[in-house]
């Protein structure tokens, strides 16, 4: 009763505007979007016509389409997922060294944009590999890029997708008390037997969930189907929705919007039942400590280390030393050597193209943007969320997540719709301006930034909120003197985030791009297209070095912010206390609140 009545008290000295944000932000980003696509798809010319819907995916290159969407989405799962869990056991079960480094390390690899694996891969393998030239090991000349096709978008697809099982198990890890363990291992159970009989059922709705995931982010991929599939004409559906809106222009949105409508279906049913399923699995952390490495390797510890050393030289070293080999020729092919070696791609693309500098100062200028404003928004969003809405906030917050759980072409589609036409009372239109890529950002990367705001809003205690209204202190001070300082680390670290996942993002720019407004994704893809190999690997080094220093920023932050904020920090054995418990967090007054222990990153 007594929490009622100071919500209630909070209502009345100003809080419910909080709401105001939360209900445009559903309508803006989630609501619009998907009510214009679905509404462009079954009712192209404002008349309802399912038929010619049914008739545009039932055309034989959708079926084609669809078909290679999910075998490579649903083979590059079974890669990506005893991958990922092993990872994910070895690294949070064993006393294996370097834990936090091999974590940082693997999830690095999935942070890099997919067009930059698949640019990696493509250069790493077939006969003008200059890795493979250098090392006098290339296949003969003419014959065909084994990355090239089904095969090599499987593989790239699953690499890229094992750490997001990883995170997924990590989670799922984190969530089970060490007693379960302790009980086991005091009637005698050995390591193996634990993991066999005990954790592995109770991560049973973890591994479904990730596999869902994995199978969500395939299907909804376009960076790698792009560069590896689309040469050979091996179309997923996001590519056929590319080649289509700009081959045919806007004439055929009716089309595009019924594809990507397919394309929201199945993710967004997919991301559903591993929503279900991971809550279903929870197991409910009381006072107890969360699991710790109990697993003692000795012996056998060399062989742990290099499996996970090999893992990680797979989908990191090895791709990113082809990229900058590549980058180093004057030429893609030739070898690597004292005489060929040479800086002028990195030169041209810093400093002489002029489009090169404006797509670097186009995604700087967007994705910081975006951020930035999103990091603003993120406090009082949480506020009004964990403060006013009870249990309306799952619902609140399943409507924002909307716009991530869409793959990003069919955002992109929504978009282009959205803005087509000038907007209503002001005759204003986005469309072909920077302005709709930063509104797809924004309605992107939400979810994104406020899930740490979430996190961190739900540990401040109300007790200081409830004080500093009986001495009269009205919401904008509480926020201003003890909201902010709580909440701005978690905010902080949600914009970064952002930053990291929108810097070198294709998948909703390649669609809202134009002339002048080039990302730097959109110009690394137009740039391998146009056969200047040697240039796009320049241009990749230098993402990822802005990817890796983002993370590295995080990853210094991330003694400040609330537990789950990072998907791949790991504690080091034994510093886990009650204050930083996964699922469970301690509130200044002691009290214990529960928070939701998600990774920041999904799909």
């Amino acid at each position: 009763m007594r929490h009622r009545i100071h919500a209630k008290s909070f209502l009345e000295r100003g809080g419910f505007g909080l709401l105001a944000p939360i209900a445009l932000a559903v309508v803006i980003f989630d609501v619009l979007p998907a009510g214009r696509l679905l509404l462009t798809a079954l009712a192209p010319g404002g008349v309802l016509d399912p038929d010619k819907a049914l008739a545009a995916l039932a055309s034989r290159s959708a079926i084609r389409a669809t078909w290679a969407s999910l075998e490579t989405a649903f083979f590059s799962t079974l890669l990506a997922l005893p991958l990922g869990t092993l990872m994910a056991l070895v690294l949070g079960i064993t006393d294996i060294r370097r834990r936090r480094i091999a974590s940082f390390l693997f999830v690095l690899s999935l942070m890099i944009s997919p067009q930059v694996i698949a640019l990696a891969f493509l250069h790493l393998a077939g006969p003008a590999s200059p890795i493979l030239n250098t090392l006098g090991l290339a296949p003969e000349a003419g014959s065909a890029n084994p990355m090239m096709g089904r095969l090599g978008i499987i593989l790239v697809l699953g690499l890229h997708h094992a750490p997001l099982v990883y995170v997924i198990m990590s989670a799922g890890l984190k969530r089970i008390p060490l007693a379960i363990v302790e009980a086991a291992r005091m009637d005698g159970s050995p390591p193996l037997k634990i993991v066999t009989d005990h954790l592995l059922p109770l991560l049973r709705p973890h591994l479904m969930s990730a596999g869902l995931l994995a199978f969500v982010a395939g299907i909804g991929n376009f960076g790698i189907p792009a560069l590896l599939g689309a040469p050979v004409n091996y179309l997923t559906l996001p590519v056929l929705i590319y080649r289509r809106l700009s081959s045919f222009g806007t004439g055929i949105l009716g089309d595009v919007a019924a594809l990507g409508l397919l394309v929201a279906v199945i993710a967004i049913v997919c991301v559903a039942a591993s929503q279900i399923l991971t809550r279903r699995g929870d197991v409910l952390l009381e006072e107890d400590a969360p699991l710790q490495p109990f697993w003692k390797l000795g012996r056998a510890g060399a062989a742990a280390e290099a499996f996970v050393i090999a893992v990680i030289a797979v989908t990191l070293v090895l791709p990113m030393l082809s990229l900058f080999v590549a980058a180093l020729v004057p030429s893609y092919g030739m070898p690597l050597t004292f005489a060929t070696i040479t800086l002028d791609n990195f030169v041209e693309v810093l400093a002489r193209q002029e489009v090169t500098i404006r797509a670097f100062m186009n995604s700087l200028l967007y994705a910081g943007g975006a951020a930035c404003l999103l990091a603003c928004f993120a406090i009082p969003m949480a506020y009004g969320l964990v403060r006013l809405m009870g249990p309306m906030r799952i619902v609140a917050t399943a409507f924002l997540e909307i716009s991530y759980v869409l793959p990003g072409i069919v955002l992109a589609i929504a978009c282009i719709l959205l803005f087509l036409k000038p907007l209503p009372l002001v005759g204003i239109s986005l469309y072909a301006t920077p302005w709709i890529i930063v509104f797809a950002y924004l309605a992107r990367f939400l979810p994104v930034v406020l899930k740490p705001a979430l996190a961190g809003m739900m540990q401040v205690d109300m007790a200081q909120e409830e004080a500093a209204a009986l001495d009269g202190a009205r919401l904008s001070r509480r926020l201003t003197d003890i909201i902010l300082p709580s909440l701005l680390p978690a905010a902080v670290a949600g914009g970064l985030m952002a930053f990291l996942l929108a810097f070198s993002e294709l998948t909703v720019s390649a669609l809202l791009w134009s002339a002048g407004t080039e990302t730097i994704g959109v110009l690394l893809y137009n740039l391998e297209e146009a056969g200047l190999a040697s240039q796009a690997s320049a241009v990749a080094i230098v993402i990822v070095a802005v990817v890796t220093l983002a993370m590295l920023a995080l990853n210094a932050m991330g003694r400040y912010l609330p537990a789950g904020t990072l998907p791949w920090h790991i504690e080091a054995e034994g510093a886990e206390s009650s204050a930083r418990k996964p699922g469970r967090t301690p509130t200044r007054s002691g009290t214990i609140r529960r928070v939701d222990p998600r990774p920041a990153l999904s799909a």
